[in-house]
């Protein structure tokens, strides 16, 4: 594209700059990796480093037992979540208060909601629990207590008229959160980054634009991300491509919301 004639949009000076440094096909294809083995897609890296003819820079195999306790944290199985997390390590626990007492309190979420719904309504397993394992750690935080008598707080109000403070306990996107917070974790005690380089260059660019937008630089109205090799072409992202490919017939369970690319970075 040239700027050759009025009809023509001209191409902005900004946009040729970007284009004297555009990251090779290569470059892209290994932060795609290092992303997917990072949020827990094993199935997606194998067919992925396949298909760019990379290796996968960690043990894909590995990844598995992180996809393991997702899965049962998205399913409500926090019990098997966090016996999991034991025998990973259980250091990852022990050092984390704030972690553990938020997988507990999810816990007694999925008790509650499973009481509130039963034939007899018995909501004498959700105080159990409550009192024997969220109620001596509730003391030695403030965030603890509120917390917990938030989340008691849906034993008595009907969970079709709830605030959405209140709601937001019952809904998916609390499962999704703490997967993601214990996946960080796990990462970290195994002396990895807890975020997949794609997202924090992303993060990057856009302080980067709105420090430049606020300088009042001339910048296009809207930047392209550039992951693919034609912005108009349909899936030419490889990272929506890998991850589309694990959705479909792989057992790897997203970890991103309603099933989709990373929001920050589609």
């Amino acid at each position: 594209m040239s700027p050759s004639s009025s009809t023509t949009p001209t191409w902005h000076q900004f946009e040729r700059k970007v284009e004297e440094v555009k990251p090779s096909k290569t470059d892209i294809n290994y932060l795609v990796m290092d992303y997917l083995i990072t949020n827990g897609y094993p199935a997606a890296a194998k067919k992925f480093a396949v298909e760019a003819n990379i290796q996968p820079r960690a043990d894909v195999e590995l990844i598995q037992e992180r996809v393991e306790i997702r899965t049962a944290i998205h399913s409500g199985n926090i019990q098997l979540a966090i016996e999991k997390i034991n025998e990973l390590n259980p250091q990852i626990l022990d050092e984390d208060a704030p972690l553990h007492f938020a997988l507990l309190r999810l816990q007694l979420v999925e008790l509650i909601r499973s009481c509130t719904t039963s034939s007899d309504g018995d909501i004498s397993p959700a105080l159990e629990f409550a009192t024997s394992q969220l109620a001596p750690r509730a003391p030695t935080n403030p965030q603890f207590l509120e917390d917990l008598e938030r989340t008691l707080t849906l034993l008595i109000f009907p969970t079709d008229n709830l605030s959405p403070s209140l709601a937001h306990l019952l809904h998916p996107d609390l499962r999704k959160d703490i997967a993601n917070r214990v996946n960080e974790a796990i990462l970290l005690n195994q002396g990895a980054r807890k975020e997949a380089r794609l997202r924090n260059l992303v993060k990057l660019r856009a302080w980067a634009e709105q420090k430049a937008r606020e300088a009042k630089k001339d910048l296009p109205e809207k930047l392209d991300l550039g992951l693919g090799d034609n912005p108009n072409t349909h899936n030419s992202n490889p990272l929506a491509s890998s991850t589309s490919a694990s959705h479909n017939g792989s057992n790897d369970t997203v970890m991103t919301n309603n099933g989709d690319v990373d929001p920050m970075i589609s």
